[in-house]
């Protein structure tokens, strides 16, 4: 369906898919997919995605810009993925509309981060979750 570092607009994977074209993490109805599009700008709402210092874990940071995150909508679509039958699809801002496809991921784990900044700037617990890549 994707290529690995192959750029795509967001509009066509939407096109292609389906699915909100303003979230982080999206559903598409209908799909075995969940689409996840990570994106610098998320430090506005104190995320920081990124690769785990040993290289082994992409840390995502739950869906959620005021009060704590918690295990709903788009966050719980990652922890179920697998019950679900659904595969996990990671993309990274390239430039305004435009995403590089890093991989097909799983979910392996999560952390609770309290203190994060909300979007108004209020302390508040953060879900980040660990996703390990499935070799293609």
């Amino acid at each position: 369906m994707f290529v690995p570092g192959r750029e795509y607009r967001r509009e066509d994977i939407h096109r292609l898919v389906g699915g909100q074209r303003q979230s982080g993490i999206v559903t598409p109805r209908g799909s075995r997919v969940v689409l996840l599009f990570s994106s610098p700008r998320g430090g506005n709402y104190g995320y920081g995605d990124g690769w785990s210092e040993d290289g082994r874990f992409y840390r995502y940071s739950g869906e959620g810009q005021h009060g704590d995150m918690t295990f709903t909508r788009g966050n719980r679509a990652i922890l179920e993925h697998r019950e679900k039958g659904r595969e996990l699809h990671l993309f990274e801002l390239v430039r305004p509309g435009v995403y590089r496809y890093v991989g097909q991921m799983e979910y392996a784990g999560y952390e609770l981060c309290p203190g994060v900044p909300d979007r108004n700037n209020r302390p508040r617990t953060a879900i980040v979750f660990y996703l390990r890549p499935i070799a293609s």
